[in-house]
C-alpha cells in the first residue's frame, strides 16, 4: 500500500472541507503517514511515496523548499487563483490520483536554484563549490525564483551582475529577478521576462525597473553560475528565495545562484497542456476585443 503524506493550507475555507472529506476516501487506498497545517516543519525526512498538497503553488513552493533534496514526488492540488505548479483540480484530482495508486502517472523534474550570500569580504571562484558552501551566511533554495528587491527606502540600488565569472555588468534600478522555467511564469513575466518551456535547462535574468532603455531579460544555460554584487543598496534591500526565505543584503555583499544539486518531481495533470494553460490563466496571445458595434 502507497505511502502518502498530506500538506494542507487550511487556510483556504474549501481546502479544511475538502481534507475531511478526503480522509475516508484515503482510508481503504493509501497508508497516511501524516498531515501537515502549519507549514514550517522541516520536511526532509517524510515518509511517504507522494505528496499530496491541497492549497495553491505558494503551498507546494514552501513543500519544495522543505524537502531540502528529498526526492518524493509532488501532486499538487489549485484552491488558489493561477496554479500553474498545482496543475490538478479540486474537482479532478481524486480521478486522477486513484488512477496514479494504480498505474502511476509520469514524474516530471523540476530544476530548482540555489542562492548562497557570502559572507562580507570574501571574494571566492563562484565556480568553486566547497569554496561557496565555506564562506557564505546564508544558503536557500527555490524552485520559482531568487529575488534581490531594493526595499525600503525605494531608492534604486546599483547591483553588479556576472554569469561564469565573466566581467560584470553594473546597472541602476529596482533589483533582478534570476528564475528558472517554472518561475518563468510568475514575479519574471511580470517584469517584462520571457516565458520559457519548464522542460528547457536554464534561468533567466530579468531586471526589475532598470534605469536603461537596453537592459533586456536573458536566458542563459542551467550550468551557469550568476554572481550578484550589491553597489549600492537600500538599509532594506533584501534577497527573497520563492518570497519565503530571505536575508538583508548590504554593499559589497555577493549572492552566487546556481543549478541546485536536487531537482523537484512533480506529477503533472495529464489533461492539462502548456499552450492552453497560458492561454487560460494569462490570456496569453488573447486577440483584440474591439466590442459590437453600435
Amino acid at each position: 500500500m502507497a505511502r502518502l503524506f498530506i500538506v494542507a493550507n487550511t487556510g483556504k475555507p474549501q481546502v479544511a472541507q475538502a481534507l475531511e472529506g478526503l480522509r475516508p476516501w484515503l482510508s481503504a487506498r493509501v497508508e497516511l503517514t501524516g498531515v501537515e497545517t502549519n507549514h514550517d516543519h522541516d520536511l526532509s525526512d517524510v515518509e511517504a511515496d507522494l505528496v499530496l498538497i491541497l492549497g495553491g503553488d505558494g503551498t507546494l513552493l514552501s513543500v519544495a523548499r522543505r524537502l531540502r533534496g528529498r526526492q518524493v514526488p509532488l501532486m499538487g492540488v489549485n484552491f488558489g487563483r493561477l496554479g500553474f505548479l498545482s496543475s490538478f483540480t479540486p474537482d479532478n484530482f481524486l480521478r486522477h490520483l486513484e488512477r496514479h495508486l494504480k498505474n502511476p502517472l509520469p514524474v516530471r523534474p523540476r530544476l530548482m536554484l540555489e542562492a548562497s550570500v557570502l559572507n562580507t569580504g570574501v571574494r571566492c571562484d563562484t565556480g568553486d563549490c566547497d569554496a561557496v558552501e565555506r564562506n557564505r551566511r546564508f544558503v536557500a533554495t527555490a524552485l520559482n525564483d531568487a529575488v534581490i528587491t531594493a526595499g525600503p527606502p525605494f531608492h534604486m540600488i546599483e547591483l553588479a551582475v556576472s554569469a561564469d565569472n565573466e566581467s560584470a555588468v553594473q546597472y541602476s534600478g529596482d533589483g533582478v529577478i534570476v528564475s528558472t522555467p517554472s518561475g518563468s511564469t510568475a514575479y519574471n513575466v511580470s517584469a517584462g521576462g520571457p516565458i520559457v518551456s519548464p522542460h528547457v535547462e536554464a534561468f533567466c535574468i530579468t531586471p526589475i525597473c532598470p534605469h536603461s532603455l537596453s537592459f533586456r531579460p536573458v536566458v542563459i544555460s542551467s550550468r551557469s553560475t550568476v554572481l550578484v554584487t550589491g553597489v549600492k543598496v537600500n538599509p532594506g534591500t533584501t534577497l527573497f528565495c520563492d518570497g519565503q526565505a530571505s536575508t538583508q543584503l548590504g554593499a559589497g555583499d555577493q549572492v552566487v545562484v546556481r543549478r541546485s544539486p536536487h531537482d523537484v518531481l512533480l506529477i503533472e495533470d495529464p489533461d492539462a497542456r502548456q499552450w492552453r494553460s497560458l492561454a487560460e490563466k494569462l490570456n496569453w496571445a488573447t486577440g483584440p476585443n474591439y466590442g459590437r458595434k453600435r
